[in-house]
């Protein structure tokens, strides 16, 4: 399945709100695998913890941050880095293709003497497969468990 995998990362909407979306194509049928992104989101933008939490309770989004506490009133140069793990839904038209999409904002900057526009530098994201076909693998502090169905 990893053979012509195709990774694409972009950011919807302008301004300060905007939805990050995430889509990977597999080189081949991918039918009961789970794919995730994980993506370093650098200072100068992150997702907010409660957001996160409100899309989760309507099951619009799967998505895990780590730290998980994340200071959304702080500028970008007294913020962290987050990274963010975001489970992406097959679509239903194409057996390869998986997607997601989160509510990413942009954090204040320094002033800047002679311009009005800050660069933030969004990484590619790293693609987990787990193709299980049958089994179920659990992750118990750091040890992989396999149960068979």
């Amino acid at each position: 399945a990893c053979r012509d995998t195709t990774v694409t990362q972009e950011l919807l909407k302008e301004g300060f709100h905007r939805d990050l979306l995430v889509q990977v194509e597999l080189g081949e049928d991918a039918g009961g695998c789970a794919v995730a992104a994980r993506t370093r989101l650098p200072p100068g933008i992150y997702v907010d913890p409660y957001e996160l939490a409100t899309l989760q309770l309507h099951n619009l989004t799967k998505a895990v941050l780590t730290p998980d506490v994340v200071d959304v009133e702080a500028p970008e140069y007294l913020a962290r880095d987050v990274v963010l793990l975001l489970f992406l839904e097959p679509e239903a038209r194409c057996p390869r293709c998986f997607r997601a999409a989160v509510p990413v904002h942009a954090r204040y900057h320094r002033p800047a003497q002679g311009t009005r526009e800050a660069l933030v530098v969004l990484e590619s994201p790293e693609v987990l497969l787990c193709c299980c076909h049958g089994e179920i693998l659990i992750d118990v502090l750091g040890c992989f468990l396999t149960l068979s169905l």
